[in-house]
């Protein structure tokens, strides 16, 4: 393996490893009201009213489920960020500057849905409290949403002028396959954290958890197959790898049902690795799918591998760098992960 298709690998499994771990983030603060609602069933179908205290504690406990993680989850944006601008100076140099809109809304809502997390807990008020609450939805929602929207936009091709530069307008951001994928990801985020929430959490927020994750699963579905039926009409994705792109699109289609079907039997560990697995897999089709393009053009010539990396020289001195760093994330990712292992409200103690 050459050293370009080494970085290109790290580079894409930065941002899958990212969409698996800050994609439950995200989901837990689209789910938040769901988790503390008035009232709902119980697994035996028997009705369940719950005061304001008891909605608050249940939004308090979802919350928990995420609170060890975190922070250290955006470790992985920043890695990607840092490998971007190192190994792959041009692709940066041209997709930042033309998704900067995209980028811009996905970097407020992690600031306000993280202040927005952290503090909700110092509202003296009801008022408050609710402001608090809705700013922790919209703060998982918008980077969900735009993710999702950089992924179509990637997947579709970029209006890429001669000079390298591109911008997209509103009809680029708003037409109907990139919004499907902007739906698909926000749904597909949401079950992933409802997943993780039923792993994590105690038998009350299980029972919520298992009752929203098949229903987002199968609208995330739905949404997927509006996109891919765009595709098929010639409205959608624009793949140089089509059988690449078949197969990964097959692959995630099985991890939705494989979600579905465990999440049904209220298979945790499974329900939650199968939608870790989907939340991964829209990295791979833009990487599989475009090879060796790593920006497909809708107006002109894409940018392949060869005309966006750095020269070798450089990255044979990230790669002295990358061999250090790299297994030090995973290593702290994988302490976390052990020291803070176990449902919430047993083991550990309320964070936020």
């Amino acid at each position: 393996m050459s050293l370009e298709t080494a970085w290109l690998a790290l580079l894409g499994l930065l941002l899958a490893g990212y969409f698996v771990l800050g994609g439950y983030d995200y989901g837990v603060q689209m789910l938040h009201p769901f988790f503390g609602g008035r009232g709902g069933r119980g697994d035996r179908g028997d009705r369940v009213d719950l005061g304001e205290e008891a909605a608050r504690t249940g939004r308090d406990a979802a919350l928990d489920a995420i609170a060890p993680f975190f922070l250290g989850n955006e470790v992985w944006l920043v890695a990607f960020a840092g490998v971007l601008f190192g190994a792959f100076p041009h692709l940066e140099g041209t997709l930042l500057p033309g998704l900067y809109p995209l980028i811009v809304a996905i970097l407020v809502g992690l600031v306000l849905g993280n202040a927005a997390v952290q503090l909700r807990r110092r509202a003296h008020s009801v008022r408050g409290r609710r402001w608090w609450d809705a700013l922790i939805v919209f703060g998982g929602a918008l980077p969900a949403v735009c993710w999702g929207l950089v992924v179509g936009l990637l997947l579709h091709g970029v209006p890429r002028q001669a000079d390298g530069s591109f911008h997209i307008g509103f009809d680029d951001v708003f037409s109907p396959f990139t919004l499907a994928c902007g739906v698909t990801t926000a749904l597909l985020f949401a079950a992933h954290g409802a997943a993780f929430v039923a792993l994590r959490s105690g038998p009350e927020l299980v029972s919520r958890a298992r009752r929203l994750g098949p229903g987002l699963l199968l609208g995330a579905a739905a949404v997927a197959a509006l996109a891919l039926l765009l595709t098929l009409f010639g409205a959608g994705a624009s793949m140089t790898n089509r059988t690449a792109s078949a197969f990964v699109a097959a692959l995630f289609a099985a991890a939705l049902a494989g979600a579905w079907w465990h999440f049904s039997r209220g298979h945790n560990i499974r329900a939650f690795a199968a939608t870790c697995c989907a939340t991964a897999l829209p990295v791979l089709l833009v990487g599989a799918g475009h090879y060796p393009y790593l920006l497909i053009s809708s107006a002109g010539e894409g940018l392949t591998i060869a005309h966006a990396v750095t020269d070798e020289a450089t990255l044979k001195i990230l790669s002295a760098f990358g061999v250090l760093v790299v297994p030090t994330i995973l290593a702290y990712q994988t302490w976390s992960w052990w020291a803070f292992r176990g449902r919430t409200g047993r083991r550990h103690p309320s964070y936020f």
